[in-house]
C-alpha cells in the first residue's frame, strides 16, 4: 500500500507494509508521516516502538479537546470525548472526516474513556464515572459516583482483564505525595469502588523538568501484546511504562513537538499504539498511530 509523505517542501510516495495482524488494510487516512527538511531530535522509544516516526490524523476544530480514545476492532474505529462537550464521537480510520456524534450529558470535566464488553465508561475528573450503552442509535447512561471526599482529580481510565475491573488513575490526589501516584478500582458489574495499588514515582520525579516536578498521569492503558501498563503524562511530557501492580519499569521522554498535549491513549488488540493530543495554539488536535513491531524480527 503507499502513503503520501509530505516533508514541507515536497510530496514523496513510501511503500508502507501494515499487516493484517496490525490494521487493517482499509487503514487509508489522511495520514501527515512526521518527516520535515531538516534533521529531528531523536527521542528514545520502546523497543515495541519508534515515537518518532508517528501517522498522524488531524482533526476538527470540535474535537480540539480530545481527550479519551478507544479502539473499536468491529469496524477499525476510535471512540473518544472531548473536555466540557458532554458527547461521544466515534471516528472511522478508513475515512476519518467521517465523524459520528452522540450527545449523552451536559457539560463536564470528562478525561477518559474505556470500551469493556459492549458498554462504554466516561470517567470525569472528580472520579465519577458514567456508563453508557446503546439503544439502537440513542445512548442510556447511569453515573457511579467517587465515594471519597476532599481534593481528588483524575485523567486516566483503563480496564485491566486480570482485575476484571477499571482502573482509575489519580493524576492530584490530597492522599499523594510528591513521588506517589494513588489509585482506585470500579467493579462494573457490582458499580463499586476500592482504593488498589500506589505508584512510586521517585525515578519519575528525578527526571522531570524543572527537577522534582509533581508526576501527574494524563491517559493509561494496558498493552495487550506485552501485558505492561502504558502512562502518558501531559504535563510532565513523558510515557512511563510499568508493571500492573505500579512497579515502574521504563521513563520515556516525549518529544514535545509531536506530543504537544498528550491525553488519550489506546490499543488495537494486536499492539498497535494510538495516542491523542489536544490543540495548541498554533497546533490542531491530532491522533498518533504507531506501528508494533517485535524487536527480535527487525
Amino acid at each position: 500500500m503507499v502513503i503520501l509523505v509530505s516533508d514541507n517542501t515536497m510530496i514523496k510516495r513510501y511503500k508502507l507494509s501494515i499487516s493484517r495482524s496490525s490494521l487493517p488494510v482499509s487503514f487509508l487516512l489522511t495520514i501527515i508521516f512526521f518527516a520535515c527538511g531538516q534533521k529531528k531530535e531523536e527521542y528514545n522509544s520502546p523497543s515495541n516502538y519508534n515515537l518518532n516516526k508517528p501517522y498522524i490524523i488531524k482533526l476538527p476544530s470540535e474535537l480540539d479537546e480530545i481527550s479519551g480514545i478507544a479502539y473499536y476492532r468491529k469496524d477499525n474505529s476510535l471512540f473518544v470525548e472531548s473536555d466540557n462537550k458532554g458527547c461521544l464521537y466515534k471516528i472511522f480510520l478508513n475515512k476519518p472526516t467521517d465523524i459520528r456524534k452522540w450527545k449523552f450529558s451536559h457539560k463536564r470535566d470528562y478525561e477518559d474513556i474505556v470500551l469493556y464488553d459492549s458498554t462504554f465508561y466516561i470517567l470525569n475528573n472528580t472520579g465519577d464515572i458514567v456508563s453508557l450503552s446503546f439503544l439502537h442509535d440513542s445512548l442510556v447512561s447511569h453515573e457511579y459516583t467517587f465515594p471519597e471526599n476532599g481534593k481528588y482529580e483524575f485523567e486516566s481510565l483503563y480496564y485491566d482483564d486480570k482485575l476484571q475491573k477499571l482502573v482509575l488513575v489519580c493524576k492530584d490526589c490530597e492522599i499523594d505525595k510528591n513521588a506517589t501516584v494513588s489509585t482506585y478500582t470500579f467493579d462494573p458489574q457490582q458499580f463499586t469502588y476500592s482504593s488498589a495499588f500506589t505508584i512510586d514515582a521517585k525515578n519519575v520525579a528525578e527526571i522531570t523538568i524543572p527537577k522534582s516536578t509533581k508526576y501527574k498521569p494524563s491517559g493509561a492503558s494496558i498493552n495487550p501484546v506485552t501485558g505492561d501498563l502504558y502512562i502518558i503524562s501531559s504535563i510532565n511530557k513523558l510515557l512511563v511504562v510499568a508493571g500492573r501492580n505500579g512497579t515502574i519499569k521504563e521513563i520515556y521522554h516525549l518529544n514535545p513537538s509531536l506530543f504537544n498535549q498528550p491525553e488519550g491513549i489506546t490499543f488495537t488488540p494486536n499492539g498497535g499504539l494510538f495516542i491523542s493530543n489536544e490543540a495548541g495554539e498554533a497546533q490542531a488536535a491530532t491522533i498518533l498511530f504507531f506501528q508494533f513491531k517485535n524487536p527480535e524480527n527487525k
